[in-house]
């Protein structure tokens, strides 16, 4: 099966301009439950969101959830990828575990390709592979790290793309090696002057407050600039814009967002094309 990559309709480039078109991509990390326990509302997320990024057995998601997962998101017409991560369930992917960089491609691979098996089991197509947790902030500052990622992703079938955090290693690795490449960043992840995202450890690090959320994405993608802890804004490139499934405010979160950016004329769109 052949893929089709669409940059999505709203770009916000370095320059800090931004490029107003019709739509842009809200995407969310599901199915990640385990077996009889679920995480967050997956079926009420599936139903604001045009990308799902899917858990696929590593820090969360078993071969049923990935199943049940995957159903709901082809039954709303939302795009789906892989959503590779520590295999550290109980830390849920966000402690760094050592690894070399062969042993990050060879999990990120099986990985993906537990999600493409069972998604090709329900008739879905993947169409990205977003790391996830700690896996995706080492990888936005290790190079090797980054390379090992892309490494994986490029030996998967049907030439998937890669949904970076944005400004990252994984961002250049992926465009080096020649693999579609989109930018992420997120509504609900405070931010460093750096671009890095505020650490969980620190209580400043998630935005709970819908409202605040949607007032900072929407001044972001008529600034192109991102506000920070610490510093003055900086400039980031958007294809999508996360909501975590996990938090308890998400519903509550991704609706807003889809309101009031649908009233700013913005229609949400994924950046993968079917």
């Amino acid at each position: 099966m052949t893929s089709r990559h669409t940059a999505p309709m709203v770009l916000v480039t370095r320059s800090g301009k931004a490029t107003h078109m019709p739509g842009i991509d809200l995407n969310s990390d599901l199915g990640e439950g385990y077996g009889p326990w679920a995480m967050g509302a997956d079926a009420a997320m599936l139903d604001l969101v045009t990308s799902a990024n899917v858990a696929c057995g590593g820090h969360a998601g078993d071969p049923d959830t990935m199943r049940a997962t995957l159903a709901l998101a082809a039954a709303r017409g939302v795009s789906v990828g892989a959503h590779p991560g520590y295999a550290d369930p109980m830390g849920f992917g966000r402690r760094v575990i050592p690894m070399e960089p062969a042993a990050i491609a060879n999990m990120v691979a099986a990985q993906t390709g537990a999600l493409i098996g069972v998604a090709a089991l329900a008739g879905v197509r993947v169409g990205y592979v977003k790391p996830h947790g700690a896996l995706a902030n080492l990888a936005a500052d290790r190079r090797d790290v980054a390379e090992a990622i892309v490494a994986a992703v490029a030996a998967q079938p049907g030439r998937l793309a890669v949904l970076a955090i944005s400004g990252t290693e994984l961002e250049q690795a992926a465009r080096a090696a020649g693999i579609p490449v989109f930018s992420e960043i997120f509504a609900d992840r405070a931010y460093l002057p750096t671009g890095r995202l505020v650490p969980r450890s620190r209580p400043d690090a998630m935005i709970h407050d819908p409202e605040a959320a949607a007032d900072r994405l929407l001044t972001f993608l008529d600034s192109g600039m991102m506000p920070v802890v610490g510093g003055p804004p900086i400039a980031l490139t958007a294809h999508s814009v996360c909501i975590h499934g996990d938090s308890p405010e998400a519903v509550a979160m991704a609706r807003l967002l889809r309101d009031r950016l649908t009233a700013q004329g913005i229609t949400l769109a994924p950046f993968i094309g079917g």
